[in-house]
Formats: C-alpha cells, sequence, structure tokens
C-alpha cells in the first residue's frame, strides 16, 4: 500500500500566508513522556520541539514521542545534542523530518547539518531506508529521490561567532530557517543568565531584519509574553513560548504556595 509522508515545518513556514497569516507558536517537550508528548499535540499549537539537547531523550523516546504525537494537527522538530552525522541519519530514519541543529556558528557547520540529510550526491547521509521508519519501510514511493522534500533544516544561531556569520549562514543552500538562542547567547556575550539585556535583544534583532533581507523565515525562543510580542513585532516567523517541564515546575510552586503554610503559621511560602 503506498504511503505518504506529512508536510514540512518549512511548509508550514510557507503556508503562513495564507488563511492564517500569522507566526507559529509552538512549546518545547522536554520530559521525554509520549503521554506528556501527545498532551501537548492536542493543545492547539502549531509546532512542538522535543529536545534532546538537554533534555532525557534518546532514539527509542524520541520515537514513541513521534508515533505519540502523530495524528493531532501539529508540527514536531526534534533537536538533537549536537551537530553529528550519523545521530542525525539515526534521527531521520527514525522518521524525524524537521530538525533543529544546535550550536551552528559557521557556513561549514551549517553545510555539514545539510549535508547530513542529503543522500548521494548532494550529502553524505546513509541510505537504509527499507529498515526505516522514515520511508515506512520502501512503503513511500520513491522515498530515496525525494527524500529531501520530506526535511527541512532548520539551524540554531545561538554565539557571537553565529551572529557575525549570520548573513552566510541564511545563504546556504538547505537551510530553511534559523533559530535565535537567547540564553547561549547572552552567555556568549558575557551576561549569563541575562537573555532579555538589551545587548542580546540588539543581536537577536539584527538576526531577524537579516533573515528577512535574506527571505528566509527566523524564529525565537522567549517565554515572556512580552519579549515574545516584541520579536514578533521584529519579524519573527515562528516562536517557541513555554516548555511543558517550566509549566509543571511552575505550576506545582502555585500550589505549594496556596495551600502549604510554613511551620509558624504565617503566610504560605513565597515563590
Amino acid at each position: 500500500m503506498p504511503l505518504r509522508v506529512e508536510d514540512t515545518f518549512r511548509d508550514a513556514l510557507r503556508n503562513q500566508k495564507g488563511e492564517a497569516d500569522r507566526p507559529l507558536a509552538g512549546m518545547w517537550v522536554c520530559s521525554g513522556s509520549p503521554l506528556i508528548a501527545e498532551l501537548c499535540a492536542g493543545s492547539g499549537l502549531d509546532w512542538l520541539l522535543v529536545d534532546a539537547e538537554h533534555s532525557p531523550n534518546g532514539l527509542e523516546s524520541i520515537l514513541a514521542q513521534l508515533q505519540a504525537i502523530h495524528g493531532y494537527p501539529v508540527q514536531v522538530m526534534v533537536r538533537p545534542p549536537v551537530n553529528d552525522t550519523v545521530l542525525i541519519k539515526q534521527y531521520l530514519d527514525l522518521g524525524v523530518q524537521n530538525l533543529l541543529i544546535p550550536m551552528v556558528n559557521s557556513v561549514a557547520e551549517a553545510e555539514a547539518a545539510v549535508a547530513a540529510t542529503r543522500y548521494p550526491p548532494h550529502g553524505v547521509r546513509g541510505v537504509g531506508s527499507a529498515l526505516a521508519r522514515a520511508a515506512r519501510w520502501n512503503r513511500v514511493p520513491d522515498y530515496l529521490t525525494r527524500a529531501s522534500e520530506t526535511i527541512s533544516v532548520t539551524v540554531q544561531i545561538e554565539s557571537t561567532a553565529a551572529v557575525d556569520a549570520v548573513e552566510k549562514i541564511l545563504a546556504v543552500e538547505g537551510v530553511d530557517a534559523i533559530f535565535l538562542g537567547p540564553s547561549d547567547l547572552a552567555a556568549s556575550m558575557g551576561v549569563l543568565g541575562q537573555q532579555e539585556h538589551p545587548d542580546v535583544r540588539a543581536a537577536v534583532e539584527h538576526c531577524l531584519a537579516a533573515a528577512q533581507a535574506a527571505g528566509k523565515p527566523a524564529g525565537v525562543n522567549a517565554f515572556n509574553p512580552a519579549i515574545a510580542r516584541s520579536y514578533l513585532a521584529a519579524g519573527a516567523s515562528f516562536v517557541l513560548v513555554g516548555a511543558d517541564v517550566a509549566i509543571l515546575a511552575r505550576g506545582s510552586e502555585a500550589l505549594a504556595a496556596e495551600f502549604i503554610k510554613p511551620a509558624d503559621g504565617g503566610s504560605p511560602i513565597s515563590y
């Protein structure tokens, strides 16, 4: 039975100019839980980022989350822990269609990320479609010749070196979008933990303007709604505005503050 794979995040960004005509709002999925991933998939958000750089996710848990999310009207992107050819090959074979490659600081690193998603002669991806969920075990017609159409590549700009090279990175063929990481960018700029520092915001806005000039989408991580809206006003096409683990952490803390009083009988614990 012939099967087809889903549209990519690249397609979703291109379709923004349709009826919705708005940026895409999403959230991080960091728990490693297929149940939580499915819960988030039904939230009404446009996209989810399943993270393996700072979260307890391996190949098996990513696969389970892809299966849990499948069927919901939401785009899913996956971030590997490193820009590595072998790891990217494994993610693609699992059926990951949308990749966010972290810590891309140069044209060479952007080109390597794209090459890892392409079969020879256009890249270095190993061939294993008969064994892989990506091709539905060779049930997707012409997968080998059309694989690049089923994959989107977003590279993460999160260092001063990357900001300096952003125009050249945007020009790399196969880079579909960039995503700004203000937290690591702040660390790179010497203001660790100050992702809303004016210099950091200026660097992010510089990259957003560069993306607009290049005709490519740019996204940004911003949990503060006011900051998120300011980046959207500056031209961001997609945003991450929350995370499953952060929502659970803050929500559980609020419950504790509401219902657990200090031993001296005073006001509840303040967070």
